[in-house]
């Protein structure tokens, strides 16, 4: 199988510094892992009240089912990131976490501002959509 193809358009401003791409094509012989919303928790269930930490935990936290999966973060097509009472300083830990993850093969990404997730102290949740081998 081939990777997913990452398509930025050059008459387009680049995503890449903000820690996503325009589009991703997935291969014809992949098949589809559609991954639920990982939130900050940590092993015990905890979640810290500092939403950089969150976001941290909930990236481990997908990287840990995406290997369960037995697939791989460049195998990320779609990511969707829900953030409590959105504000720009909450770009720097996003675009931290999901670089630190993905490297130069960032997924095609929607972030949307929520006023409160399932759970009250969550501040970060991340799904993903990946294709596996």
């Amino acid at each position: 199988m081939t990777q997913p193809q990452i398509v930025n358009p050059p008459h387009l401003p680049d995503p890449r510094p903000n820690g996503y791409s325009t589009a991703v094509i997935t291969p014809a012989s992949g098949r589809l892992a559609f991954i639920s919303g990982q939130g900050g928790q940590d092993p015990t269930g905890a979640l810290s009240p500092d939403f950089a930490t969150q976001v941290r935990q909930a990236y481990a936290n997908l990287s840990t089912v995406i290997e369960a999966l037995g697939g791989r973060p460049d195998q990320v097509v779609k990511l969707t990131a829900y953030v409590v009472d959105h504000n720009m300083a909450k770009l720097g830990p996003l675009t931290e976490a999901v670089i630190r993850m993905f490297g130069g093969r960032l997924p095609a990404q929607t972030l949307v501002p929520v006023p409160k997730l399932a759970i009250d102290p969550m501040l970060f949740e991340i799904e993903a959509v990946l294709t596996l081998d």
